[in-house]
C-alpha cells in the first residue's frame, strides 16, 4: 500500500534524481533508493552483531584449534 507523503530534499538531490529518471518516475526511484539503503543498514547491523559474537568466542576457539 502506498501512502502519499511529503519530504524536503535539496535542489541538488532533485537535479541528480532528474538526471537518472524520466518525468513521473521520481517516487519509484526514491523508494528503490531508500529500500536499498535500509537493506544495507540491516546487513551492516547483522554483520556487526555476527562479528561481535565471533570476537567474543575467538580466544576459546583459538585454544580449541
Amino acid at each position: 500500500m502506498r501512502v502519499k507523503t511529503s519530504v524536503s530534499l535539496s535542489q541538488e538531490i532533485l537535479e541528480d534524481v532528474g538526471l537518472c529518471v524520466a518525468d513521473g518516475e521520481r517516487s519509484e526511484f526514491v523508494e528503490r533508493a531508500l529500500r536499498y539503503y535500509l537493506d544495507h543498514l540491516k546487513r551492516s547491523r547483522r554483520d556487526a552483531a555476527d562479528l561481535e559474537k565471533i570476537n567474543s568466542s575467538a580466544q576459546e576457539l583459538n585454544e580449541e584449534a
